[in-house]
């Protein structure tokens, strides 16, 4: 549901009409009988929801994917979404060998770049990785693993997650995966509830010039997993493994090196077969541990990958993630679209602020994908890309992780690139995708996210589910049915919680729990999550919206604002954390109020700004608003480590300037 176009705001980019005949979507859109620049893209949207058997089918059609989707499109009424729905029951798909099919007539060419900050720089063909995932399928295999079991990894974003996520598909086990700074508590909350048969962990990592290791964590993690039949270390660079620190662990090498030789094989599995299970941030309570399926999560990336950004087969694609996060599976989709990956794992800002921008201008990727945290620290470094690095293969920059100031948007025009489709996206790990997205044939405006995603019927509605017109603030819903809704929660037998998380605040919707509103231009602005969102003499108010205009306060690097109960009523707080050497004083705060009442409302004006040390965020780059506003409030924090410094949490607790 979208409001009428308004041109008289004006695009900081627009595609010409060259580029938007050449897009992918230009080209699906004409085979189902669609003309965009005659219907629109509203058009097209509305058939991709109404005629949704018909969209998915055609996705998989416009891809060439290896899938044996039957007859039936789903179980249930797809107008009201709910647990327990089934998509393509008769179905038969393996997602492992639709990622790894492109390797035919290929062979040779590079699937995967991969580097370390300074210390790790390597690569991989297709049939390398071709190679390496029969291999370790048969090492699978030899430990027991049969379809269903679940293999977990600790591993850098690198070749072999990867390599251990495609044998585990292939065999139709169902993999898991967190990045190795993760503390022990932290892994063992996750892989604790799903009861792994295979561990496969590193003995480091490196962040920030310094190598770390994680031998003795390993350990008791493996230790806290009595289901394990097997644990495999793999060294961090070139640096000797010892697998003697964790009892009946083996190497790497010991491990798939007597394998050489075997060619993976592809069980025939049904669509919703369970492919993955990801987590919640876990920063409210014990993750919940989301199961998702093998063909909702491919269909829903294929849409994604080559119809909002444009990926053909060759083109190369880099995100800046690791494997703890959802973006993580969706970078490795890449492959099953023939994209090559750039894969990156450490600090983005060693061994100087502009790693990530040397790293495009190394290995040239058409995608250079980031979060809006990312954006923002380099608009405050004062980088200027664009005059310092060649960038001239990237066409599409992508962002997510948490909304977009527009500031953010004219950065990335005005210092990175002026001819570059900005795709600004939000989804979630519940469906591993996107509600919201980009849209290569359309304007892009400051601070919008461009388009809902095809397949998708996502609305902006009241507390009763009624549809909110712009300028309309609301809940984020989506009315229909996707094959990427989660197929359940781990150890959620009548799906109780699965209900409670997304159908029970408004039935027959989904509720994603994102405070938004459509634009004129028919985009969407996601002003935070609704259980953050601030409610200061009963108005309610996004976070993002404040975000906003203290990120042009030059002085603040980086803030967060929670509500405080006081005094019967809740009161703004906003906590700063200032450039290097700078105090917190009567001016500056004034400043910081004057900006967000000239640029928001006086609404939005906190009534209390406090400076802190640091910023704690979730290890994905998201703001812990709920953590921080509990430890005002004293109350416990029940998962802290979800949060990448815990500690940072002290802080907040009996800060001064609340008392």
């Amino acid at each position: 549901m979208h409001p009428p176009t308004d041109q008289a705001m004006e695009a900081l980019w627009t595609p010409d009409p060259e580029r938007r005949r050449g897009t992918a979507l230009t080209a699906f859109a004409h085979s189902a009988g669609f003309d965009l620049e005659r219907d629109g893209y509203d058009t097209l949207h509305r058939w991709s929801v109404e005629h949704a058997d018909e969209f998915w089918r055609a996705v998989v059609a416009h891809v060439g994917g290896i899938a044996q989707l039957g007859a039936t499109y789903m179980t249930g009424d797809p107008s009201r979404p709910a647990p327990g729905m089934s998509f393509f029951p008769h179905g038969t798909i393996n997602l492992a060998e639709n990622y790894l099919r492109h390797r035919t007539g290929r062979g040779s060419e590079t699937a995967l770049w991969y580097r370390g900050e300074d210390r790790v720089a390597s690569s991989m063909t297709w049939d390398e990785l071709w190679d390496a995932v029969g291999r370790t399928q048969a090492a699978l295999v030899g430990s027991g693993v049969q379809p269903g079991d679940r293999v977990a990894t600790m591993l850098p974003n690198g070749p072999e997650a990867i390599i251990v996520f495609l044998a585990a598909a292939a065999i139709g086990a169902v993999y898991s995966s967190t990045s190795p700074d993760f503390g022990r508590d932290g892994v063992l909350d996750r892989f604790g509830q799903i009861d792994p048969r295979v561990l496969v962990v590193t003995d480091g990592y490196a962040y920030g010039g310094k190598r770390h290791d994680i031998t003795t964590k390993a350990a008791e993690i493996a230790a806290g997993l009595p289901g394990l039949s097997q644990v495999v270390m793999v060294p961090y660079g070139d640096e000797v493994s010892s697998a003697a620190t964790i009892a009946g662990a083996v190497t790497w090498d010991d491990w798939t090196g007597p394998h050489q030789g075997t060619a993976p094989t592809f069980a025939p599995l049904p669509f919703d077969h369970p492919i993955y299970i990801l987590y919640s941030s876990g920063t409210t309570g014990r993750p919940k541990c989301i199961v998702h399926r093998t063909g909702g999560v491919l269909l829903k990336h294929w849409s994604e990958l080559t119809l909002h950004c444009d990926l053909r087969p060759g083109d190369r694609m880099f995100y800046f993630t690791t494997t703890g996060w959802m973006m993580w599976n969706w970078l490795v989709s890449g492959l099953s679209a023939g994209v090559s990956l750039v894969l990156y794992d450490g600090s983005p800002f060693h061994p100087g602020p502009t790693r990530l921008f040397d790293l495009a201008e190394e290995l040239g990727p058409r995608l250079f994908g980031v979060s809006a945290k990312y954006i923002e620290s380099v608009l405050k470094e004062g980088l200027a890309p664009a005059r310092t690095h060649d960038l001239g293969t990237v066409e599409i920059m992508t962002s997510t992780g948490s909304p977009l100031a527009p500031e953010g948007f004219e950065y990335v025009y005005e210092s990175i690139g002026r001819d570059l489709h900005l795709a600004s996206f939000s989804g979630g790990t519940d469906i591993c995708g996107c509600f919201v997205t980009g849209n290569p044939n359309a304007p892009v405006y400051a601070g919008q996210i461009q388009a809902p995603a095809l397949g998708v019927d996502v609305d902006v509605a009241d507390p009763a589910g009624r549809s909110v017109a712009a300028p309309g603030q609301g809940e984020l819903i989506c009315r229909n049915a996707i094959p990427s809704m989660p197929l359940q929660f781990w150890s959620d037998p009548d799906d109780a919680r699965y209900h409670a998380a997304y159908f029970e605040q408004i039935p027959g919707v989904w509720h994603h729990g994102d405070f938004a509103s459509w634009t004129a231009q028919g985009g969407m602005i996601i002003s935070g999550r609704s259980d953050a969102t601030l409610n200061p003499g009963g108005v309610r108010i996004g976070t993002a919206e404040i975000y906003r205009q203290v990120d042009l306060v030059d002085e603040v690097l980086e803030s967060v604002v929670v509500g405080q109960q006081h005094e019967g009523d809740t009161r703004v707080v906003l906590f700063v954390r200032l450039r290097d050497g700078l105090e917190l004083n009567e001016d500056l705060s004034d400043r910081i109020r004057r900006t967000i009442r000239t640029g928001a409302s006086p609404r939005h004006v906190p009534a209390v700004v406090a400076q802190v040390p640091t910023i704690p965020r979730t290890r994905s780059g998201k703001l812990v608003e709920l953590a921080i506003r509990d430890v005002i409030h004293g109350r416990a924090v029940t998962n802290a480590e979800a949060i990448d410094d815990p500690l940072a949490l002290d802080a907040f607790r009996d800060h001064p300037a609340l008392a």
